[in-house]
């Protein structure tokens, strides 16, 4: 997963400081940002779903950020940085006894928290280049290539997300339809030569024998299937 498609957890309760810090990391890239404005809400969430970092207010209106690290720990070790108005040294010192990462005062630099941000998700979540092993020859997802024979042999970008879409369902029949829909939109009809020649320049690149394929076949039918052990 690249690093800014982390799912992130954000909890501030001015509403204002919200909008700088989910406008800010979305113009930066994050792309996954879930917000709460109070502990409860907090809480509720981090109940209910997983997150890959939190970034955390300590005065609430309801409770403090502090007893909401406590409870993330309780049953997580994602990353945990504190940006707060709160600027006593002893304050920050709580807060990374209590397990935080990093610490941002109030007000902030943009840039500096997302450059905070970055450094953390890198240490927590080391980049591992995704290959999937077929016969012969490896899919890099990360490179958006094929590597064969020792040389990388580039992916078009439909012929990216047509792979994506098909090892995401690896070893099951993706319909016509549903890869028609999912790579070219509701509006696909008329796609159906295109996307049989793109099917046919993708076995080229991963098949040893591409007329007789063994990963990517078609289901009669149906649709086409990409088998992996």
């Amino acid at each position: 997963m690249k690093i800014k498609n982390r799912k992130l957890f954000i909890l501030d309760d001015n509403p204002d400081i919200l909008q700088v810090i989910t406008e800010s990391l979305a113009i930066a890239g994050f792309t996954n940002l879930t917000t709460a404005n109070c502990q409860t809400q907090a809480l509720d969430l981090l109940n209910r779903e997983s997150f890959d970092l939190a970034i955390l207010d300590i005065m609430l209106p309801d409770g403090s950020g502090f007893e909401v690290l406590r409870h993330i720990r309780k049953k997580s070790t994602m990353p945990v940085l504190f940006l707060s108005a709160v600027s006593d040294i002893e304050k920050q010192y709580q807060g990374f006894e209590l397990g935080a990462d990093d610490y941002i005062v109030k007000p902030f630099r943009p840039k500096e928290l997302e450059l905070r941000l970055l450094s953390i998700l890198k240490r927590s979540y080391p980049q591992q280049d995704e290959l999937v092993q077929l016969t012969g020859c490896q899919i890099n997802f990360e490179r958006a290539a094929i590597i064969k024979e020792n040389q990388e042999i580039p992916l078009t970008a439909k012929e990216f997300s047509l792979l994506r879409v098909l090892y995401d369902h690896k070893n099951k029949i993706v319909t016509f339809d549903n890869l028609l829909a999912s790579v070219w939109g509701e509006q696909y009809q008329g796609y159906e030569n295109t996307l049989m020649a793109h099917i046919r320049k993708i076995r080229q690149k991963i098949e040893v024998n591409p007329s007789k394929p063994v990963h990517l076949t078609t289901i009669k039918g149906l649709g086409y299937q990409l088998r992996v052990d």
